[in-house]
């Protein structure tokens, strides 16, 4: 079976690192849309204070499968 799928940028933030900026921007859009099948990371930025890495954005495409009209 074919399938068809959109994909959509999201920016996931964390201070725990970039996998948590990844898991919590996919569990958010969870929460509103189906069919999320895959990420594609784009872009890792992060903010430094005092010489040390404080905090982590991850900007990635997320890709959700298109229902069948049945």
């Amino acid at each position: 079976m074919s399938h068809v799928y959109k994909k959509i940028e999201l920016v996931g933030s964390s201070r725990d690192g970039v996998d948590d900026a990844i898991r919590r921007a996919i569990r958010k859009a969870g929460e509103s849309m189906r069919n999320l099948d895959w990420f594609e990371v784009k872009e890792i930025r992060g903010w430094i204070q005092n010489g040390e890495a404080q905090h982590f954005q991850v900007t990635m495409q997320v890709g959700f499968r298109i229902d069948d009209e049945a």
